[in-house]
């Protein structure tokens, strides 16, 4: 599968952006999708993910009530709908798949990964 992140720019701190995550190829309803982001100087971070059921998601403390994560496997893409963000937000932001069975938990490492989107926050 390749992916193909989408939706960064510059947005002031308190508003909204929504990422997008286009997949192409086959079976992407099998795919669980991360994204990641990574700050200046800072370690990548999965900061959202959604399980290819997509009832189950995680978010890392610092986003949580905040990004929400979602997927339209109608038409191949997972969003990132970020509210309220910060300038400690600003970052490239990753999207990133791996195939999963039903039952597995949502993954922390991944096998395919799109291009970045950079997000900025001014303050």
């Amino acid at each position: 599968v390749q992916l193909q992140a989408s939706g960064g720019g510059l947005v002031q701190a308190g508003g909204s952006l929504r990422l997008s995550c286009a997949a192409s190829g086959p079976s992407f309803s099998r795919y669980a999708v991360g994204w990641f982001r990574q700050a200046p100087g800072k370690e990548r971070e999965l900061v959202a993910a959604i399980h290819r059921s997509d009832r189950n998601t995680y978010y890392v403390d610092s986003v949580k009530g905040r990004f929400t994560i979602s997927r339209d496997n109608a038409k191949n893409t997972v969003y990132l709908q970020m509210n309220n963000v910060r300038p400690e937000d600003t970052a490239v932001y990753y999207c990133a798949g791996k195939q999963v069975i039903l039952t597995a938990p949502i993954p922390s490492t991944y096998d395919y990964w799109g291009q970045g989107t950079l997000v900025t926050v001014s303050s």
